[in-house]
């Protein structure tokens, strides 16, 4: 390579397509790390190991004190090569990282390669950092609640350097009739053990939320909880009720920055305080409660105290940085559509904390109260094929003005277009097609319904259909629940809750140990046979063959467990989710397993003996 504008000394094209993929194949399997970035920081491509290290450079830890993102910025900007030596990060390995400019057809870049110094270490360990973050991630909400007049946005960041990093945390608690539980943390200490006291934190205030809401309610429990343990004792928390109806906030803090209002106008304001000691530290304190009425169009910032630190600045100087920040993102238009709001809290941290040396986690939780409500949708409509793309058309667009994100968007219209093609199929048969109507609409809790209604004959599925009559099973596995009565016509109903959620991993047939489900309908009636580890991955397969075999929870069917060697809690909610449905379908489950055997024990403990034929 050279050290100007270079390239590799011998082109790929002219080592023939063998020798391109061997030259492609060698680079993935070397030890070093090898990034090719091009404009502005994208990296184009990096091999196996610095995949594992962290695909994105601007993401990993300095060198010797040195971010290696602004090396290749400056590298590719002069052309000059630059070697660095040092820690990656303060406690990483040692490594040599040697950056040289680089033409990527056409375009200006660099490629880094990063190698440990230390030839016999194992090529990139997960670093401490990286550990770190995956644990700290892992332990805050996989969601947050979708509420008709809120639109919630969180984010954390973690801090440069491991000793710094981990326990600030976010929280949103839905409480029922429209109100939610808004909470930002910082728990004592860093690192992995810091996570876990904050995952404990924010264990013990789900708890008493749920129970008992108010402020000095959750603030008394969690100073008891706090105090006999050395590793959340001094945590700083923001603790409030926010109704989402009526823009009526209640909050408490405890050690913990003011929050930020950022108004319709786009003028900021700090909300009122009253100190109060870190949980524990003083139990026994009081709880100074405030109000305040989030006006319809502002929008409510909490964050951790992580957002307020570095660069040296004084303490004026930071809370005017995120003002600036939030005043920013806010006052883009279009900020808090629903289907933009998922983003305010990442851009408004990513404003406050720059990519590299910042000294703290930064926790961020935006609450936007929304100006206009959104109506429910009603269409009245004849029940033949032609009325269904209609159908699709304007659901679609009314489910993505309510925010809903593509995956469960996709879901629900393949739900509402299986009833709605079921009535315009079966509930006027050998009459005139009849008036249909769907009708979805959204409750203060967030959850979702959509109703299907036709003043036809419901037409129960035969005992095995082939490819049709599948429609119930194919509802219940893209929603939460389905209800059917078929007095007065047939109404088909729908309900989801809604929540922003990572896009759900595919199921597998089997688990790690060959664990696998089959359904046998050469008896009665169905039976649906489990052999191996049912754990986590094969639940998903479970519930399938029970809604596959049950036509949707209609038929009755058996569940046999006797060849199962892991019961995992993932089955027993999946047992306890179709126990429930055929409940409410007038038939009870039937599940076989052995007198003595663990799973038999695993299936009374968590009380399925009295929602099942448990034989």
């Amino acid at each position: 390579m050279s050290t100007d504008q270079g390239s590799l000394s011998t082109p790929p094209d002219a080592l023939g397509p063998e020798g391109a993929a061997a030259l492609l194949a060698g680079m993935e399997t070397a030890p070093a790390a090898i990034y090719c970035v091009g404009g502005a920081g994208r990296t184009i491509w990096a091999n196996a190991s610095a995949r594992r290290l962290g695909a994105d450079l601007d993401r990993l830890p300095p060198v010797d004190g040195r971010p290696l993102a602004g090396v290749v910025d400056a590298v590719t900007g002069t052309g000059r090569a630059d070697t660095l030596r040092g820690p990656l990060g303060q406690d990483g390995p040692s490594v040599t990282v040697v950056v040289r400019a680089m033409s990527f057809a056409g375009e200006r870049g660099a490629m880094a390669v990063i190698e440990h110094d230390d030839p016999d270490a194992v090529p990139w360990p997960l670093p401490a950092a990286h550990a770190v973050e995956a644990a700290q991630s892992s332990l805050l909400p996989p969601f947050l609640p979708m509420l008709p007049d809120l639109a919630l946005a969180g984010s954390y960041h973690q801090a440069t350097s491991v000793r710094a990093a981990g326990g600030d945390w976010y929280d949103a608690v839905p409480l029922g009739d429209g109100k939610v539980a808004l909470v930002v943390g910082d728990a004592v200490g860093h690192g992995v053990a810091a996570a876990g006291a904050m995952s404990r934190l924010r264990g013990a205030m789900r708890s008493t939320a749920l129970r008992d809401p108010s402020p000095p309610a959750v603030l008394a429990d969690l100073d008891a909880f706090a105090a006999p343990m050395d590793d959340v004792e001094g945590a700083s928390v923001f603790y409030g009720v926010l109704d989402s109806a009526t823009g009526a906030l209640s909050y408490t803090t405890a050690g913990h920055p003011a929050p930020l209002v950022v108004r319709r106008d786009g003028s900021a304001s700090f909300l009122p305080v009253t100190p109060r000691p870190p949980l524990g530290s003083m139990p026994g304190a009081e709880t100074p409660v405030h109000g305040y009425e989030l006006a319809q169009g502002a929008t409510l910032v909490l964050f951790s105290n992580g957002a307020l630190a570095g660069g040296g600045s004084d303490y004026a100087v930071a809370l005017d940085r995120l003002v600036a920040a939030s005043r920013e993102v806010l006052g883009r238009p279009g900020a808090g559509d629903p289907g933009t709001a998922s983003g305010l809290a990442v851009e408004i941290a990513e404003l406050v904390r720059p990519p590299h040396d910042w000294p703290d986690d930064v926790a961020v939780l935006v609450a936007h109260r929304r100006e206009i409500a959104l109506e429910p949708l009603q269409l009245d409509l004849v029940a033949v094929p032609a009325s269904l793309p209609g159908v699709r058309r304007r659901l679609s667009a009314w489910l993505t003005e309510l925010g809903m994100g593509e995956n469960d968007r996709v879901g629900v219209m393949a739900a509402v277009g299986e009833a709605c093609a079921n009535a315009a199929e079966h509930a006027y048969r050998g009459t005139e097609p009849g008036p249909m109507s769907v009708r979805a609409e959204v409750d203060a809790d967030g959850v979702l319904s959509v109703t299907i209604h036709d003043d036809g004959t419901w037409r129960a599925p035969d005992r095995d259909p082939g490819d049709r009559g599948r429609g119930l099973l194919i509802m219940r596995q893209l929603v939460d629940s389905v209800s059917l009565d078929d007095r007065n016509g047939t109404t088909v109903t729908l309900s989801m809750r809604l929540r922003r959620s990572p896009e759900p991993e595919p199921s597998s047939a089997a688990g790690a140990d060959g664990a696998t489900v089959v359904v046998d309908r050469d008896g009665p009636r169905p039976v649906v046979r489990a052999t191996g580890a049912v754990d986590e991955s094969c639940a998903g397969q479970l519930r399938i063959r029970l809604l596959e075999a049950s036509h949707g929870g209609t038929v009755q069917v058996e569940l046999d467990l006797h060849e199962v060697t892991l019961f995992s809690s993932a089955a027993v909610r999946v047992v306890l989710a179709m126990a429930r449905i055929a409940r409410d379908e007038g038939w009870r489950l039937i599940v076989h397993a052995a007198e003595s055997g663990v799973t038999r024990s695993v299936l009374e403990v968590s009380g399925l003996g009295g929602l099942v034929d448990l034989r």
